[in-house]
């Protein structure tokens, strides 16, 4: 139960992020996998789009660490 609360709150903290703090997370992403995305790229994406793939990237990070 507390791992979904967990996800809900992770998604709660994406969703409320505005695109220009989505885009600046992407870019600076920490994490065991490396993002490769340009800034110019980024920015023509909707926001939607790059919440959608911050949370996967957490995700992603999120389950490696529990495995």
């Amino acid at each position: 139960m507390s791992a979904n609360f967990s996800f809900e709150k992770m998604c709660s903290k994406i969703t409320s992020m505005s695109k220009r703090e989505v885009i600046r997370r992407l870019l600076h992403f920490d994490g065991p996998i490396k993002l490769d995305y340009s800034p110019d790229y980024l920015e023509n994406l909707s926001a939607d789009r790059l919440r959608h793939i911050l949370l996967a990237a957490v995700v992603t990070v999120n389950r490696k660490h529990a495995s």
